[in-house]
């Protein structure tokens, strides 16, 4: 259940995805584009299938990743309200926040071959699909520690990222339902003693807690993908910890040009991406007889 909602979430904003990790990374082929021009150009250039370049290996990271994420957050709320008595809006948020950093840790490899395929460009490319992918950086960036580049940003921005989505989704449900519990909600499918949110209001709470969640963690998200890249990038030297790769970026780019570059595009990728993966998951406890 809680996997098919993180693969629906993914398929739906593929292709917003991969334009991301090339503006983000400043692609050569790209780099003097913006938003819209990338959007233009890469279908010329590789055709629209190049779009999905690196969704293959995303789904096979996105479905343990959904399933770990969603599990972990109904798992830690228990702990946190049973074993240390947290409970209320608080709880939300670091459970949201420790089932972000289990997910991460256990998918991660993946997340690293993931943004080395999406990175290619058609005519330019290093690997040849996954399984080369996994084998070129095992044995030509130190075995293992290789699929972990960048992990320290990434842990450090899934923080606030998961637990203010998560935070921000179930507060807007509550006082959704607490204050406009006639407009807003409706009787659950599989309970009609539990109320829920309408679909197209899961839709909306799921957007606006992506937007702000991706808002608050978007410079270190831009730090996470330059050290991915590693040896991919002309200047991965500059890009060898979080503290260098930050203040690299913002001494040659800047804010808007470096540190929040994509951002624009982040915003119409996130809100559907959050609110399709909040609504399946409604959706599917309901299915699934968990309310």
């Amino acid at each position: 259940m809680k996997s098919v909602a993180g693969c629906c979430a993914k398929c739906t904003i593929a292709p917003l995805d991969r334009v991301k990790i090339l503006l983000q990374a400043q692609n050569p082929h790209y780099k003097h584009l913006g938003v819209i021009e990338t959007v233009l150009a890469v279908p010329k250039k590789e055709g629209f299938l190049g779009f999905y370049r690196g969704n293959g290996a995303m789904m096979v990271r996105i479905f343990p990743y959904g399933a770990i994420q969603f599990m972990a957050f109904d798992n830690y709320k228990k702990l946190l309200r049973k074993r240390l008595g947290i409970s209320g809006h608080i709880h939300r948020l670091v459970a949201g926040s420790m089932a972000g950093i289990t997910a991460v840790i256990f998918t991660y490899p993946l997340d690293v071959v993931r943004a080395r395929l999406a990175f290619q460009v058609k005519g330019d490319q290093r690997y040849t699909g996954i399984i080369n992918a996994f084998q070129t950086i095992y044995h030509k960036e130190g075995g293992v520690p290789g699929f972990y580049r960048g992990l320290v940003p990434t842990i450090i921005g899934m923080a606030p990222y998961a637990g203010f989505s998560f935070f921000t989704f179930g507060t807007l449900k509550s006082l959704g339902l607490k204050h406009f519990p006639e407009s807003l909600g409706r009787p659950s499918s599989d309970n009609p003693e539990v109320l829920v949110l309408k679909s197209h209001v899961n839709l909306l709470c799921g957007g606006v807690a992506g937007a702000i969640a991706q808002t608050i963690s978007y410079p270190l998200d831009v730090a996470r993908r330059r050290m991915q890249l590693g040896t991919v990038l002309p200047d991965s030297e500059k890009c060898c910890s979080l503290s260098k790769t930050l203040k690299y970026v913002y001494n040659t780019y800047g804010v808007k040009k470096g540190l929040y570059r994509g951002l624009s595009l982040n915003y119409i990728r996130c809100v559907p991406s959050q609110a399709v993966a909040f609504t399946t998951y409604e959706f599917m406890k309901q299915v699934l007889h968990l309310n």
